[in-house]
């Protein structure tokens, strides 16, 4: 039997065994989302959580229905105080993340070019991104005065060392090759920066902005329930108070559709800039 299985394992291909399809192994780690899945995913969810509503196993006052939740929407739009809450939420977002991001990527290109820079960026921002900026903000009412300055402010801080860390972690990941290849062929300093660090650097930076986005977002709606009469957070805080749990809810779920917006209008940003991915 020995000799048997030594003659065929040592017997040439036979042309059944030369034409066997071997099965492509090389095609890397790539999921993909489900076309219907999620969508299937949400609306069994919400269907389990009508029933729990509707039946009386949850009680409506701990836990609204999403029917009961999406009239509070309806109504808060109808009456005009959806949009004058979301418009103030949309300001100081917008002003405190702009301003954060000007900063953060200012610095954190000084932090990835310069070593002067570097020595003492590093240093501060090490020391103050682990504080809690939403802490500051009394600090900054003494210094700013009661008003949208100590809250823009105080999102513009989160923002600022989130942004400063991705960038500058995004210019040290470029490929030193390039840059060398590059100043080899005597290349200015600014046509580096703006063709090669930039390029290199932009995935990072918009992964930063994804991040950012959400930060400002926690930001504004502590920032609103300490100090502010109109703002998706005030909203909350005045609906919990109140014991409005439709209301709050509601303000739960606009703050979710929000984010979902931001996520949105970042990908299409990356689509946009790293289409040569």
């Amino acid at each position: 039997m020995l000799d048997r299985a030594d003659d065929s394992a040592g017997s040439p291909p036979t042309e059944e065994t030369e034409l066997r399809p071997v099965a492509f192994r090389g095609a890397g780690f790539a999921p993909k989302t489900g076309r219907y899945a999620s969508w299937i995913a949400l609306v069994l969810a919400l269907g389990g959580w009508q029933l729990a509503g509707s039946t009386g196993l949850v009680n409506s006052l701990f836990l609204p229905t999403p029917v009961a939740t999406v009239n509070a929407i309806y109504q808060l739009a109808l009456s005009g105080a959806l949009w004058q809450h979301l418009s103030w939420s949309i300001m100081r977002i917008g002003s405190g993340w702009v301003l954060g991001t000007l900063a953060g990527v200012i610095v954190g290109f000084a932090i990835g070019l310069s070593s002067l820079a570097r020595s003492v960026g590093i240093t501060f921002i090490s020391a103050l991104f682990p504080i809690p900026k939403i802490a500051l903000l009394p600090l900054l009412i003494l210094w700013l005065g009661i008003g949208e300055e100590p809250k823009i402010a105080t999102i513009a801080l989160g923002v600022f060392f989130s942004t400063a860390i991705s960038v500058y972690s995004g210019v040290d990941a470029v490929p030193r090759n390039l840059i060398r290849m590059a100043q080899s062929f005597n290349v200015p300093f600014h046509s580096i920066v703006r063709r090669v660090i930039w390029p290199g650097a932009l995935p990072s930076i918009l992964a930063g902005f994804r991040i950012t986005a959400s930060i400002a977002l926690l930001l504004v709606v502590s920032a609103e329930m300490i100090g502010a009469q109109f703002g998706i957070g005030a909203f909350v805080l005045q609906a919990g108070n109140l014991m409005q749990t439709d209301q709050l809810l509601a303000g739960v779920v606009i703050l979710s559709l929000f984010g979902l917006a931001v996520g949105r209008l970042i990908n299409w940003l990356e689509t946009r800039l790293l289409h040569w991915r």
